[in-house]
This record gives structure tokens, sequence and C-alpha cells, in this order.
């Protein structure tokens, strides 16, 4: 627990990241990720409860506990007037380490900056400062990797190798937690996820879990008549559908009942123009579960509502 005068930011979280695990930290800003990940790391203490790193009690050891621990929280910082190679054979001695030019060389490598290595931070982009936060993690060989938006600043092709790279370091068998706002990104990564709101663990498990339990996908529907469209829909049950003025109609049904609108829509001699997913299972989860009302409040057709105006906006 973790408490800032009468906010309680973390409260009774619960969290264990295997070897060879990526697990995903979830939530909306103030949810506590960024403070939960301060934890970890011991940059600030817990009110009550526990931290423990690959076995070790955080508090009775001090920063000895956190050997093997690697990442960083929020954006990384480096001394801007020396090169990326030098920052890392700077922060590796301040560290204890001793890391060879070769692994330098490797983890510079790993991250696509050897070329600019020898170059000044402080001419470095936002992206490839992130990069090198990253290869300053894996200068000290981590067997707990903790990451706070990764990606954050990277463009698409480097947002995939960093990606690649987590996963590569997962078959490695380095336990990963990864807090991120990029969804995208978290589900091509991730094996398990927990999702906090307002400090609390709101939910938590397995990607197939994740999929198996996650709310009716919402999607958008163009025809050549959308009116027409929409009274059909209005007789298929276990199906809903609105359409705001001048948009697409936005609906939400199990793939079964999706399939037989289609075939509907077919025989009335309705187009089909498009027909496209707007959320992935992990966005509706997502947003299923830290909406204003915790998740269990909510009946059916009070989820599906929610699902669809997020996915308006």
């Amino acid at each position: 627990m973790k408490r800032f005068d009468a906010t309680t930011a973390v409260d009774g979280v619960d969290l264990t990241v295997a070897a060879g695990e990526v697990r995903g930290l979830l939530g909306p800003n103030g949810a506590g990720k960024t403070t939960l990940l301060r934890m970890l790391f011991g940059l600030i203490r817990p009110d009550a409860g526990e931290v423990e790193l690959l076995g070790r009690e955080l508090s009775e050891l001090g920063t000895t506990a956190l050997d093997g621990v690697a990442g960083f929280v929020e954006e990384p910082c480096f001394y801007p007037y020396l090169s990326g190679r030098a920052n890392l054979a700077l922060l590796a001695r301040l560290d204890g380490n001793t890391a060879t030019a070769a692994q330098t060389d490797d983890a510079l490598a790993r991250v696509d900056l050897a070329r600019r290595g020898d170059d000044r931070v402080s001419g470095y982009s936002t992206g490839m400062r992130q990069r090198l936060g990253i290869a300053a993690a894996l200068v000290r060989r981590p067997r707990l990797l903790l990451l706070d938006e990764p990606t954050s600043g990277l463009d698409p092709a480097g947002a995939r190798a960093v990606a690649g790279l987590v996963v590569q370091l997962a078959q490695d068998g380095v336990a990963v937690l990864l807090s991120s706002h990029q969804i995208g990104e978290l589900e091509k990564v991730c094996t398990s996820y927990t999702v906090l709101r307002m400090g609390r663990v709101v939910w938590d498990g397995t990607a197939p879990e994740l999929e198996a339990q996650a709310p009716i996908a919402p999607y958008a529907l163009a025809t050549s008549d959308d009116e027409r469209a929409l009274e059909i829909a209005s007789h298929h049950p276990g199906l809903r559908a609105h359409r705001a003025p001048g948009s697409d109609i936005v609906l939400a049904a199990p793939p079964a009942r999706l399939d037989e609108l289609v075939l509907a829509l077919g025989d009335a001699r309705v187009a089909v123009r498009r027909l496209e997913l707007l959320m992935s299972p992990l966005e509706s989860m997502f947003f299923a579960l830290t909406g204003d009302e915790p998740l269990d409040l909510l009946g059916p057709d009070e989820l599906t509502d929610r699902i669809l105006a997020a996915a308006e906006t």
C-alpha cells in the first residue's frame, strides 16, 4: 500500500511475474502504475506490504535486492554531454558492473543504436534516448526487467523492434513487467495482464483468459442503405446497433450474430461496404474495467453501451 496524504495510490496489489512471462500493467492515468513501479525499484517506500524481487525482500536488503533487476520509470535520463556508449560504460561502473566493450556494443546493437553509439546523447531524439534506456537495462543482464512506457516516442519500426526484443528476452527466461498506454503494442508481446483502477487490481490473468472474458467487440458498419441496415439489425437478438447522424453504424455482436446480420443484409440486397473491428479484446476489456463504475455493478446491456460509447470516441 502507498498513500499520499488522503489519496491511496496503491492498495492491496498482489502481483507476481514468472521467468519467461511478459506481464502487461494497464490502467488509466492515476491508476497507480508508476507509483507501483517506483516501489519496485525502491525509489519510494510502501506504507504497508512487502516488495519481493527474485526471492529477496527489498526493505531488508536495500539496493542489493535490485541485483538482477533492470529497467526504468518514465523517461530514462543520461548525461547529455557524453556519448551513448560512454553513458552505458559509466552507468555500468556506478552499478559495480564492469561491462566489456563487447557487451556494450551488443546492447547498442540490439536497440539499433550501434551507428550512433559514439554521438552525444544531447543529439538523440526522444525515441533514441528511450532505446538507450533499454540498452542500459540490457547491460545489467537482468533476470527481471521493469519497463515503463518503453515505446514512448518511438516510430512504428522502433516500437516493433522493441516488441521483438522483449519477446526474445522472455524466451531467454527473463521476467518482464511492462507498463504502457499503447494497448496495441502490449497485445503483441504480453502473455498475461494486470489491470489497475484507482490503485487496486480489477483484473488479473493470462492473455487467453482475457480474450475469453472480454466484452463483445464493437464494429463499424457502412452499407448501401444504413437506415434499412439498422432496421434489419433491430430484429436480431443479441445484437446492439445504433448510428449517430453523419456517422457509420456502430454495433456490438458475437461473431455468430454478426455472420447472421451480414447474410440477412445480403438477402435484403443491402450491400456491406465496410465492416471494421473498432476494438481488440484487450481494448474492450480495458474500457469495461476502467470506467466510472466497477464492472461487477454493470448489467450486460450497460456494459455493451459502455463499450459502444468508447468505440465512438
